[in-house]
């Protein structure tokens, strides 16, 4: 497989895995957190380039200490989840800068840790973007409910007597595990495109939350497909070609969504599956 076939296989799983852990994240409301997490993984990514290990790893060490801290900080009073999410991503986002600085002879561009490469992308990265996508739909097939339960009645999750903060530590990590997957394509800094682009593109138009979670994976897919299409035949770099083409998708799907008239945060949860939920 040569490395533009390779570059359009990366695409398409790591869009779809994106996507698909994006509806969470964009239903959970927790973008913001999503967004500290692909910058606060870049000092990572710096330190692993010059220890000369794969760069996933180093940026995988990197958020398991960032999602065990944002947990922390969450957890603490007065306290909460935007604050935890604020420290880490400009904490993070400037540890790595440091490091970068007084690292100056790294053997990988800095470009490459901010928005990416998906040309030069591995079979390991294939590997590692597929098995994240696998490993999502089966924690939604096994937890789905009470995740769902969580997502739209917090109170009533509460009150069935759940504790909230293992869904939440679990949709986080989730969240790691997809920013580590996406950053040898998309970079520390686009990531956050393909994770909460196509999961908006899809609440616009899709009324349902199993809707969502189908159609947020086809929109990211082709967004990955699209740039990495435009970016050849533009001469431009893929990483910022596929977070613009994420972007028109989820242009489209508001002017879609204008012109039908549909509100902007409608998801409807059939009833018979909210009740099945809270008896999980």
């Amino acid at each position: 497989m040569g490395y533009f076939e390779r570059a359009l296989v990366a695409a398409i799983l790591i869009g779809a895995g994106t996507g698909f852990v994006g509806a969470l994240v964009v239903l959970r409301r927790r973008t913001f957190f999503a967004q500290a997490l692909t910058h606060g993984t870049y000092p990572g990514a710096v330190a692993a380039a010059a220890l000369g290990v794969s760069v996933p790893i180093g940026a995988a060490a990197a958020s398991v200490v960032l999602v065990a801290v944002m947990a922390g900080i969450a957890r603490l009073r007065h306290q909460g989840a935007q604050v935890a999410a604020g420290i880490v991503l400009t904490g993070g986002f400037a540890a790595g800068a440091i490091l970068q600085a007084l690292l100056p002879g790294l053997p990988v561009r800095a470009e490459s840790l901010l928005v990416g490469s998906i040309l030069t992308v591995t079979d390991g990265d294939i590997v590692l973007a597929a098995s994240v996508a696998l490993l999502a739909v089966l924690v939604v097939v096994a937890f789905g409910k009470l995740i769902m339960f969580s997502t739209f009645d917090t109170s009533g999750y509460r009150a069935a007597g759940h504790r909230e903060w293992p869904i939440e530590l679990l949709v986080l990590g989730l969240t790691a595990a997809t920013v580590v997957s996406a950053l040898p394509a998309v970079g520390a800094i686009l990531a956050i495109a393909l994770i909460a682009a196509p999961a908006a593109a899809a609440r616009l138009v899709v009324p349902t939350y199993r809707g969502i979670l189908f159609a947020a994976p086809v929109i990211g897919a082709a967004s990955g497909v699209i740039g990495v299409l435009a970016s050849r035949a533009l001469a431009v770099a893929a990483g910022p070609s596929i977070a613009l083409a994420a972007t028109g998708f989820f242009l489209v799907a508001l002017g879609i969504s204008k012109l039908r008239g549909l509100p902007w945060n409608r998801v409807a949860i059939p009833v018979e599956t909210a009740e099945d939920a809270r008896t999980a």
